[in-house]
């Protein structure tokens, strides 16, 4: 049997290639409000991030996610997402590494 492909993404700030499953995306929706997408499956245009705040921080700073999601994200926005990532960030870790200890 052949194995299933697993799909890459690149983290906009880091630019390093993971799992897709392994990153958190952030998306733009269609009527523009930008929020995390945990489930991967909101629609609009997204843009993925490593599951820490030193790439969250790095993305802010280097507006990483204004070109990703080609809109401008407003300090406002980055400011209620930096909220949401560090309360997101522990399950997400906590998640992953569930995840990782089941495919062993």
């Amino acid at each position: 049997m052949k194995p299933r492909k697993i799909p890459l993404r690149k983290c906009v700030a880091c630019n390093e290639m993971m799992p897709k499953k392994s990153l958190i995306r952030v998306v733009r929706s269609p009527e523009g409000d930008v929020s995390i997408d945990l489930t991967g499956k909101k629609s609009g245009r997204g843009a993925y991030l490593c599951g820490q705040a030193s790439c969250f921080k790095l993305a802010h700073k280097n507006k990483a996610l204004d070109r990703a999601l080609k809109s401008p994200v407003g300090t406002e926005v980055y400011e209620q997402l930096a909220r949401d990532f560090l309360a997101v960030e522990d399950d997400f870790i906590a998640e992953r590494d569930r995840k990782e200890d089941a495919d062993e």
